[in-house]
């Protein structure tokens, strides 16, 4: 499973996906469940766009 979440078309899925509906949660859900909404899936956007920093193709 690790080989597959490392993947690069994962990693983007995870980090547009994730930070779509961090975005759209307060437009959808109100009050305490749309900032905790917001922030759980902000936090996986963040550790999938880090992670793709972190494997980034380097120039040759």
């Amino acid at each position: 499973m690790k080989p597959l979440l490392a993947s690069r078309p994962v990693l983007w899925f995870l980090f547009l996906f994730n930070l779509a509906v961090a975005i759209a949660a307060p437009f959808v859900a109100h009050g305490p469940q749309a900032v905790l909404t917001g922030v759980g899936m902000g936090a996986v956007s963040l550790g999938a766009g880090i992670s793709l920093f972190r494997t980034r193709r380097k120039p040759v």
